[in-house]
């Protein structure tokens, strides 16, 4: 099994905590979630909870890493003694 950290909203958060079933951990529910949506994404549908329309594409998620990345870099500065 691979185990692999992420951040996820808050919302995000809740709604995976609201689907799961009794018992499920989160992890599971998560994993569970992931392979319908995929399921249903590979069949040509989507499901409601995945979300509806068109977004604005991969390049925003790229600009989301560089942002983070440049503030990370910034802390990391501030951050180090001066000498």
């Amino acid at each position: 099994m691979v185990r692999r950290t992420v951040s996820l909203p808050e919302s995000t958060d809740a709604l995976v905590r609201e689907l799961a079933t009794d018992g499920e951990s989160f992890s599971a529910a998560v994993t569970r979630l992931i392979e319908t949506g995929a399921a249903a994404s590979r069949a040509g549908s989507r499901l409601g909870y995945i979300g509806s329309g068109e977004g604005p594409g991969d390049e925003i998620g790229l600009k989301a890493d560089e942002i983070v990345r440049e503030v990370i870099a910034e802390h990391e500065r501030k951050e180090r003694p001066q000498g």
